[in-house]
């Protein structure tokens, strides 16, 4: 069934069946809270803001692993359902927990630049680009969307900068 629903690019399918996958998951490779994730990102993708914000929800009150935290989803969908106040909230309360992970900087810089957020996008990347195992896939993302940012923002090309054109 899962298939199927891949197949034909149907997401709204994909989240109910990711979403029934959850109920019965007992464990496995993944974390329940990690499939709550994917099914979020289906009724995204499906159009259903309100349902991935339940799905990210639960996603975080599940607890289990996931590589990006679901409150940076979260923000990105209060956003999307122009809801600024309480996404910039859910942004600040992730970093008051300070254990940001470098995907997870990686997102909320990303969600901040599509909202029009540059400054705080740029602060998001940095952090998140000195955090990041240096040379990885996500250390690069993040000096990428820091450098976009920073030629947005007119400024001048720092150390960080060079360290991605010494990667590429």
């Amino acid at each position: 069934m899962l298939e199927q629903a891949l197949l034909a690019d149907d997401h709204e399918a994909l989240a109910r069946r990711l979403e029934a996958l959850v109920e019965a998951y007992a464990s496995g490779d993944m974390s329940r809270a990690a499939i709550l994730v994917l099914a979020a990102e289906e009724w995204r993708q499906a159009g259903q803001p309100a349902r991935a914000l339940d799905c990210f929800q639960r996603a975080v009150d599940d607890g289990g692993e996931v590589s990006v935290d679901p409150r940076a989803g979260i923000a990105d969908t209060l956003f999307e359902l122009e809801r600024p106040d309480e996404a910039r909230e859910v942004i600040a309360g992730i970093q008051a927990v300070g254990a940001v992970t470098a995907a997870t900087a990686l997102t909320v810089a990303e969600t901040l630049v599509a909202y029009g957020d540059l400054g705080e996008a740029h602060r998001w990347a940095t952090e998140g680009a000195h955090r990041a195992v240096e040379g990885g896939g996500e250390h690069i993302a993040l000096l990428r969307t820091r450098y976009r940012i920073r030629v947005d923002l007119g400024l001048p090309e720092d150390e960080l900068d060079a360290l991605l054109d010494a990667s590429c």
